[in-house]
């Protein structure tokens, strides 16, 4: 059997490692960039466009009937 406090001081001892080295910045300084990159990119959450998606869908049914409102009085007109 495999003793796990052993694999758990080799990984605590790993973390220690890997947090006081320049490792550790590097990865703050890359999730900074990559965080950055996407703000900049204007980049919206899903639920943002299913809700402007949802608008849109809304505003093309009143177009649509609009439209045909437009169409029969224009028809009503060209019958005076």
């Amino acid at each position: 059997m495999i003793d796990t406090s052993k694999l758990e001081e080799l990984s605590n001892k790993i973390k220690e490692i890997a947090a006081s080295s320049p490792l550790a910045d590097i990865d703050k300084n890359i999730h900074a960039l990559i965080k950055g990159a996407l703000t900049k990119m204007e980049l919206v959450t899903r639920d943002e466009f299913d809700v402007q998606a949802e608008v849109l869908r809304h505003a093309r049914e009143q177009l649509t009937k609009l439209e045909a409102k437009l169409e029969a009085l224009e028809a009503e007109l060209k019958q005076k």
